[in-house]
């Protein structure tokens, strides 16, 4: 593959200027996924800059599962309107208000979790006799690891995103973010499921 053809590709997968894929390519030496690895993360750098700009800005996406049994809606803000009509940022509603469809997250991130869940760990180690004779640190770090898989399982930003089981959902969120050059949040979530 030529260096324009390569060019052209990495311009309509990432969105990224000429200037930052002729330097992936440069830095990568023409290959490919290297070069797509290098502006995904100088992407999610740029995202990580304008991570305390305010979001006014965006849409409310939604989905309903196939079968009509289950709708999602979720807010989701950016800095400017001319960004939240975007085709790539309405995908990234799409593809959030599935996410929520599919993985039915409880919470948006850690600090979201109630201060009990990690009570009821706390206790559960606590009166495990296996963990008796254990030292704090340990317990510790036995409790930590056990909040770090419930964040896995039950905060959206930290699930594995259900279409490229290579990112969280923060992952996708920072890519998008970095590829359109504004702050982008996940402001709330509603998951709707006939029968609960």
């Amino acid at each position: 593959m030529s260096n324009i053809e390569l060019i052209k590709q990495l311009r309509s997968e990432t969105g990224a200027s000429l200037a930052d894929i002729k330097e992936a390519l440069v830095i990568a030496k023409s290959d490919l996924e290297a070069a797509r690895a290098y502006l995904r993360k100088k992407g999610m750098a740029k995202a990580e800059k304008r991570s305390d700009k305010e979001t006014k800005q965006g849409i409310i996406a939604s989905y309903i599962h196939s079968n009509n049994k289950i709708g999602v809606l979720v807010e989701i803000n950016c800095e400017t309107d001319f960004v939240a009509k975007t085709e790539e940022f309405n995908q990234l509603g799409k593809d959030i208000a599935m996410q929520v469809c599919a993985m039915s997250p409880l919470y948006i991130d850690e600090v979201d979790i109630p201060a009990s869940i990690r009570q009821e760990f706390e206790r559960e180690v606590m009166n495990d006799p296996n963990f008796a004779d254990k030292p704090e640190q340990v317990k510790t770090n036995i409790i930590d690891s056990k909040m770090k898989n419930y964040a896995a399982q039950y905060c959206l930003l930290k699930q594995v995103f259900f279409k490229d089981g290579t990112q969280t959902i923060e992952d996708l969120l920072k890519s998008v973010s970095g590829k359109l050059g504004e702050a982008i949040r996940i402001r709330r979530f509603v998951r709707f499921e006939v029968g609960e």
